[in-house]
């Protein structure tokens, strides 16, 4: 038997590296990451899961508008989208409040089509649906021949908040069952549900609510991507070693606790699957439509996911995995102008996922 040690990958081998000193990280994503400062492990978090809700709100405030600076600067370089056309509907919710549709499609659609019901990211407390970077994601989708509708839900903070679960998830639910019921207004054929990080959480967290509440027939695919879905990040599970690996990889585990907290308050709800996905039993997984769960090789969430996809299989689901390579948390979908090759690549999954189902 051989001797030779086994190298641990990133900051298991190493716990004082980088991303930007990781071997397996696409030098285009490192080259922009250096550019706004977070290629290295950056300072302390002040928003953590031992942080007051009042400093935590404060925070949230704070960082919004800086996020959507940077993707602001990420995407508004861009040339436009050509051919794809949008309008925006607004709906009533089950608690009585009005949310906001996005429904972008081709200008000469011909026939029913697809849709990709999109929920953004930020945790399911920050970020909006009307950010530069998330119209770019759904106006590209429209060009490859789906409608695109993304939902503007409550969130836990921000100038959307505050909000904590379930609101968020209740207007996911809300504007799922619009759709569904103007399918044909629309020129939809099927749904597929779908979104990244936070919005990877509520992409799970809708399909299983849609089973518990009697419409999963509504709901014909389920593309996750990145999901944030333990709440385990305060203390990182042995189990989920890529909370260990990757942290302070573009995200920090101590940061995300807060951001946590924001969502659930603290409270039982960090075991209920409607608002940790991870936690869902196996009755609550069995019959699920079919599933793809993306995840970031580079991304402290990537093991929660598999994790995920695995519960999904053992539970006799239809359910496939991708991981993209080189790439940290949402990176294939957030550095467009870098790397417009793995942007494209999940955006054509995604398409041939929901022409599939």
């Amino acid at each position: 038997m051989s001797t030779a040690a086994v190298h641990r990958p990133g900051r298991l081998g190493d716990p004082d590296m980088t991303i930007a000193d990781d071997p397996r990280a696409d030098p285009r994503m490192i080259a922009v990451l250096d550019m706004v400062g977070m290629g290295g492990h950056g300072e302390p978090s002040p928003a953590t899961a031992d942080t007051s809700m009042e400093d935590l709100y404060a925070w949230v405030n704070e960082a919004e508008p800086g996020f959507e600076m940077l993707f602001d600067a990420l995407f508004g370089s861009l040339p436009p989208v050509v051919g794809v056309e949008s309008r925006t509907e607004v709906i009533s919710g089950v608690d009585g409040n009005d949310i906001n549709l996005y429904i972008h499609q081709q200008s000469d659609a011909a026939g029913p089509q697809p849709c990709v019901y999109h929920i953004h990211g930020g945790g399911m407390v920050l970020l909006k649906a009307s950010g530069l970077s998330y119209v770019r994601w759904r106006d590209e989708l429209a060009a490859l021949g789906l409608v695109a509708i993304g939902v503007e839900f409550r969130n836990g903070g921000g100038e959307l908040g505050n909000h904590p679960f379930p609101a968020g998830l209740n207007d996911c639910a809300s504007g799922l069952q619009w759709v569904a019921a103007n399918k044909d207004a629309l020129g939809v054929s099927t749904i597929t549900v779908s979104g990244e990080s936070g919005g990877g959480n509520l992409t799970l967290a809708t399909a299983l609510k849609a089973k518990r509440d009697g419409y999963l027939d509504m709901i014909d695919g389920v593309f996750a991507q990145c999901p944030y879905i333990s709440g385990m990040y305060a203390d990182p599970p042995a189990d989920l070693p890529s909370l260990h690996e990757n942290n302070q990889y573009f995200l920090d585990c101590e940061n995300m606790g807060g951001i946590a907290k924001v969502y659930d308050l603290g409270g039982p709800d960090r075991t209920n699957p409607l608002a940790w996905p991870l936690h869902a039993s196996v009755d609550d997984l069995t019959g699920l439509p079919p599933h793809v769960i993306s995840v970031n090789e580079l991304d402290p969430l990537r093991d929660e996911g598999l994790a995920y996809y695995r519960k999904l299989a053992a539970a006799g689901n239809s359910v496939q995995a991708r991981t993209v390579n080189g790439t940290c948390h949402a990176g294939d979908v957030i550095f467009r102008g870098a790397m417009p090759e793995v942007y494209a690549a999940t955006a054509a999954a995604l398409r041939d996922f929901a022409y599939s189902v």
